[in-house]
Parts: C-alpha cells; sequence; structure tokens
C-alpha cells in the first residue's frame, strides 16, 4: 500500500522504520510539523521525524495547517492508501482523514480509553501505574476516541521512566503497526468501539509541572520524577553559597525518614536524603544549575549541605 506517515516525535522511529521495511508498502511522503525555534537564541529547528525522514531520502512536507487548501491538494495528489499518525502534534481535519480509501490509523502509547490526550506516558507514570500498553486505532475527528483495531499490554517497572517506557512502547507499537496494516491489506480487521463512560482524559504538561512539592510522599515525588524526566524535568530550590540554587532531579528513591518537609535529613549516601510528607526521598542524579548531570554524592562534594537545612 502506499502510505503517508504524519509525525514529529521521536517515538514514531522505530513505527516509521517498520514501514519502510515492508516490501509490501511504499512510504509515499512523511508529513511533520514545521521547524519551531528552540533555545535562548530561537534558532528554527526541525522536529526529530523531519531529520529522520530526511536522512532517509524520503519526501517531506510540514504545513503550517494541514487541513488547508494546499496541504490537502498536496496529500490527495499523493494517491495514498493509508495515513499512519504517531504523535503529529497537529489536529487532522475530516477534509485529510477522508481522503485515502483505507483512512487513517493512530499510535496512541495508552490502553485506549485510558489516557486519551497529551502525555499518556507520563501520566500513567506520574500516577503510580504498574501497567500501560499501546493501542492501534482509527482517527477520528475527536481526538483519541476512535476504534481500537488492535492493543497490547506492557508492564512499567519500579525503575522505568519516560525515556525507557518510550522505547518499550513505540516497539510494541511497531509491532502493533505491521499487524493492523496487515488486516486491513487483507480486510480482517475487527475494530471495536470505545467505551466512552469510562474515557480518561490526560492534559498537556507544563514547566510547573516538574516542581518538587515536599509536602507530597516522597513515592509521589519518586513517581513524578520518573515520569517528567525528559521534559519538564523536576526541580527545586536549593541552599548555595550565593543564596538560593535551582536544581534538576533526574533519578532518586524512597527511602525510610521524616522530618520537615524539604529537610536535608542526611548527606552521607549515594545523595543527600530529604524528608517528604511522608517518607524521605534520596537524590541520586542531579543537575544544578549551569552544570552537566552529576551523582548526588558529587554534588554533596561541590554543594554541600548542612543536615537540618531546606530545599524549596
Amino acid at each position: 500500500m502506499r502510505i503517508v506517515f504524519f509525525g514529529s516525535a521521536s517515538i514514531g522511529f522505530p513505527l516509521l522504520d517498520a514501514l519502510l521495511a515492508s516490501p509490501l508498502d511504499e512510504v509515499v511522503a512523511v508529513i511533520t510539523q514545521p521547524d519551531r525555534p528552540v533555545g535562548r537564541k530561537l534558532k528554527l529547528t526541525p522536529c526529530p521525524v523531519k531529520d529522520y525522514a530526511l536522512e532517509k531520502g524520503l519526501p517531506v512536507y510540514s504545513p503550517e495547517k494541514v487541513g488547508d487548501q494546499d496541504s490537502v491538494s498536496r496529500l490527495n495528489a499523493l494517491n495514498a492508501d493509508l495515513f499512519v499518525v504517531v504523535a503529529y502534534g497537529q489536529y487532522i481535519p475530516q477534509s485529510v482523514l477522508s481522503l485515502p480509501p483505507k483512512r487513517a490509523i493512530n499510535l496512541h502509547p495508552s490502553l485506549l480509553p485510558k489516557y486519551r490526550g497529551s502525555s499518556p506516558i507520563q501520566w500513567a507514570l506520574a500516577n503510580g501505574d504498574t501497567v500501560t500498553g499501546a493501542t492501534i486505532l482509527y482517527v477520528s475527528e475527536r481526538m483519541d476516541a476512535g476504534d481500537i483495531i488492535l492493543q497490547s499490554e506492557v508492564s512499567i517497572g519500579p525503575e522505568d521512566n519516560a525515556v525507557t517506557m518510550e522505547k518499550r512502547l513505540s516497539q510494541v507499537g511497531a509491532e502493533l503497526l505491521m499487524q493492523a496494516i496487515d488486516q486491513i491489506r487483507s480486510g480482517t480487521v475487527d475494530a471495536r468501539p470505545q467505551d466512552d463512560a469510562s474515557a480518561t482524559e490526560v492534559r498537556k504538561l507544563v514547566k510547573e509541572d516538574g516542581r518538587l512539592d515536599w509536602t507530597l510522599p516522597a513515592e509521589v515525588l519518586n513517581n513524578r520524577i520518573r515520569a517528567f524526566v525528559s521534559w519538564p524535568g523536576c526541580f527545586c530550590e536549593a541552599p548555595s553559597r550565593s543564596g538560593s540554587l535551582r536544581v534538576k532531579v533526574f533519578r532518586a528513591q524512597v527511602e525510610a525518614g521524616s522530618g520537615a518537609p524539604g529537610e536535608v535529613l542526611d548527606v552521607s549516601g549515594d545523595g543527600p536524603l530529604i524528608a517528604t510528607g511522608r517518607e524521605a526521598l534520596r537524590l541520586l542524579d542531579v543537575q544544578p544549575a549551569g552544570k552537566k548531570v552529576m551523582d548526588g554524592s558529587a554534588y554533596l562534594r561541590g554543594y554541600p549541605l548542612a543536615p537540618g537545612s531546606h530545599l524549596a
């Protein structure tokens, strides 16, 4: 089949690779988000999938609005049989979805109808879930509400974070995608509607989601550190020689301990042990503002903390 791939984020790499490896299918174009300004200098930067597709010699189109007249005309001219959508990041209107005769399908990294919307991997981790999954569904005008073609559960281990789960879910998603395409090709799809009554929706992450609130239980904070490790990153304010220092926390572990929330309980181990609303959290991998990521013991050598001092 002739396939147009819609995607912007790196979670789509394994799925695009699977399509390119298929002897029965041809990726005729890749549609991505436009280049966006990034960093302090606001340098115009392509999204990960655009770079990836260009490296593989694929035609790439990055419209500001995929539903405008020019985009619809371009897509129609491709004579695609199927659209595949993976973390594209833009609303796709019915004028586009109706173009391919085999419709449009999507990978969503959750067990729909749970966690419809943005950042389902992160919210599954933040909520302390031990199981999530990947879903291949038909794209509908309502976000993540289309009929389900295939689904597979994926376990979440205590050491998993957003990076490891994205990798695992994208690999499972690639396998499901090719199974779904085989069913579409043979006309054997048995899609089922979602139960809207049991649906849950999650919002897009914002920077403030990364702020560590020491009044919360250590387990909750640890789950958030695992969930938000890529973005926005969890952070706190630590005392330093110059006053206050913003510190990002990339890895931690829950330990026994009690004290006022944010109180430094111990500085003799692999990193500072901080009191929370319940139990304590040892900070194992951190990044002081303007510095590289370092382990907790290295942080204590460079930025000594006194027991009894407080993080905010």
